[in-house]
Parts: structure tokens; sequence; C-alpha cells
């Protein structure tokens, strides 16, 4: 949830990344509105909000029913393996550049270590989430969330 300098809120992922973009263009996290690029970025958003972000929480929070955590590994093994394989051919999710679909997918597949995910089967995402790690801001925020 991010509460805007007006008071109003913004409460999905996809709407508060893309704001925080739009506020700081200069950095390029996100393609031009109306191109096939910029369809493709709200296409990586909502795989990871639908797919990944509403499953691996399965894993280690509690309050998931022991029975529903194979089903939950399962389909997560295979949204792995779809990510590895496009990663085969991409540096980042968007290709060579860094988008604010890169700064969910790491939040969120970062998960890993507290659902007891080895990412070792799959290592262009392995990979991929090194690459992303290495970033200077993303260890600012590593050492931020560590903090807390």
């Amino acid at each position: 949830m991010l509460e805007l300098d007006n008071g109003e809120m913004l409460t999905e992922n996809a709407a508060i990344l893309q704001y925080i973009a739009d506020r700081h263009a200069q950095a390029g996290l996100t393609p031009t509105a109306g191109t096939i690029e910029s369809y493709r970025l709200q296409e990586w958003l909502s795989f990871i909000g639908s797919e990944l972000h509403k499953t691996l929480p399965a894993l280690f929070v509690p309050r998931y029913p022991a029975e529903y955590k194979p089903m939950a590994r399962a389909t997560l093994e295979r949204k792995f393996a779809n990510l590895g394989a496009h990663l085969a051919d991409n540096q980042f999710l968007m290709g060579d550049e860094f988008s604010i679909a890169d700064a969910y997918c790491f939040a969120i597949v970062n998960w890993h270590k507290k659902a007891d995910i080895d990412l070792a089967p799959w290592p262009n995402l392995k990979s991929y989430m090194a690459r992303v790690e290495a970033r200077p801001k993303v260890q600012e925020a590593l050492e931020v969330e560590a903090a807390y």
C-alpha cells in the first residue's frame, strides 16, 4: 500500500510500481506507454502477481493448509521453469534492460529462501537472481529490509 501526497492510496503492486516509475522516468524502468513493450511489461507484472506472489506464500505462511503445499510447490516449479526458459535468452524480463518487473520478480522469487526452494534446477533463474541482487540499489534495499 502506498499513500500519495494527496492522501489517496494505491493498493496493488503493479499500480504502485508504475506510479513510482512514472515519477522517476529518467531511470528508464518502463517502456514508452502505448508500445508493445509496455504491454509486455504489464504481462510480466500480471504473471508475477498472479502466478508467483499468490503461490509462494503457501509454502511458508502458517495459515495455509499442509495439503495445499505440494500443489503450490508443483505450480511454482512449472512457473520457475517458464521463467528459466525465458531467461535463457534474456538478461532481464524485458530483454537487456532492468525494469520494474525485475524489481517485483526479484522481491517475490527471493522468497524461495523462506519456502526452502533451491533454485539449482533452474540455472537461468538462479543467475538472474544473482544479477539483480548485485545491483547497488537492490543491495541497498536488502540492507534496509534486513534491519527490520
